[in-house]
């Protein structure tokens, strides 16, 4: 992958792999209504959009259509910079605070697959932009349909924890499944059992640590600025919900590290496992030649071309020569199992 410039470019593209095309769901919402809309055009959402009173809650899904995802974002007020960012899946997870808007980065883990998330908060208005449509916000529309909690008639930041906290659950769920792996491979790695594939198992449950972590420490590291944040954005009544989400965000990295050692004694484990392996053949290696050392030196003897050799006239030497290696190696055998083959 080869990274460019984005400083010396005005166009904006969608530089990941997944072909969803854009489209969009609207909630528009107060503490007594919830309306919802649905479309593929951006246009048909300007009327809801500006309808005052309600608090909007945008979910894009798809980024194909940069076209459409520029105007949004020029009308909530979102630069030229942060929509570069929001449209590039590889871009590292971030935090950041600006004076009209708060925006969060983040990565979300779908089976074996792994996408970005992008979500920005502002006054009235909460855009969250997704590769392709997912199951991840399914609880928080559920939340809002039905006002658990009150959610409609709490303020933005409010929804900007509950989407977040979505994300911290679904990085617990993946480093739990890291861990019960782990556990399964060191119970197959301190067994008998000879298991080609463990070594394949081990470096995958490797990068699905590495993704994880590049997702987590980040997020960990820089969500304490909405905490102490003095933004009008952030709201006093709301902060002890974002310090248990900084509580849920120090589990996941806790948990990482306690996966890293795993990791690290496991492929200790591993290794050792096949050196011992490697030497148990080089053992019985040892052994076989240590028997054939003497007996490969009598039949090079006895093979020698020389008319004179007393066994060669012998009637019985084939037999004695037998009887002799046979002797040998049994005696050779025994030897060194009587030293217990050290």
């Amino acid at each position: 992958m080869t990274a460019k410039n984005n400083l010396l470019t005005d166009r904006l593209s969608y530089t990941g792999n997944i072909n969803t095309p854009t489209h969009f769901y609207l909630y528009n919402y107060t503490p007594g209504e919830i309306k919802e809309y649905t479309c593929n055009d951006y246009q048909e959402l300007l009327i809801p959009l500006s309808t005052a009173g309600y608090t909007h809650w945008l979910q894009i899904c798809g980024l194909q259509n940069t076209g459409d995802i520029e105007q949004i974002c020029s009308f909530f007020g979102i630069n030229f910079l942060i929509i570069q960012d929001i449209l590039n899946p590889n871009h590292p997870c971030k935090v950041e605070e600006y004076e009209r808007f708060n925006i969060v980065v983040a990565k979300y883990f779908d089976s074996d697959t792994e996408s970005q998330i992008s979500i920005v908060q502002g006054e009235n208005f909460v855009l969250t932009f997704t590769e392709y449509e997912n199951n991840a916000f399914r609880e928080v529309e559920k939340a809002l349909r039905y006002n658990i909690l009150r959610i409609r008639a709490r303020t933005t930041d409010y929804l900007l924890t509950v989407l977040t906290n979505t994300l911290a659950a679904n990085y617990i769920s993946v480093s739990g499944e890291i861990d019960n792996a782990l556990d399964d491979l060191e119970s197959e790695l301190l067994s008998d059992k000879n298991i080609p594939e463990i070594g394949a198992q081990i470096q995958a449950l490797r990068r699905r640590y590495m993704q994880l972590k590049r997702a987590v420490i980040p997020l960990k590291e820089q969500y304490n600025r909405l905490i102490k944040s003095d933004s009008s954005l952030i709201h006093k009544a709301n902060r002890v919900f974002f310090s248990d989400l900084n509580d849920h965000f120090t589990y996941v990295t806790q948990n990482i590290d306690i996966c890293r050692e795993t990791l690290s004694s496991l492929v200790d484990l591993y290794i050792s496992n096949n050196d011992l392996r490697m030497n148990s053949i080089m053992k019985q290696l040892t052994i076989i030649s240590t028997i054939f050392i003497p007996l490969t030196f009598l039949v090079g003897v006895w093979g020698m071309n020389f008319e004179y050799m007393p066994e060669l006239r012998w009637h019985y030497g084939y037999f004695a020569a037998w009887g002799i290696m046979v002797v040998i190696g049994i005696a050779t055998y025994f030897i060194l199992r009587s030293k217990k083959w050290e």
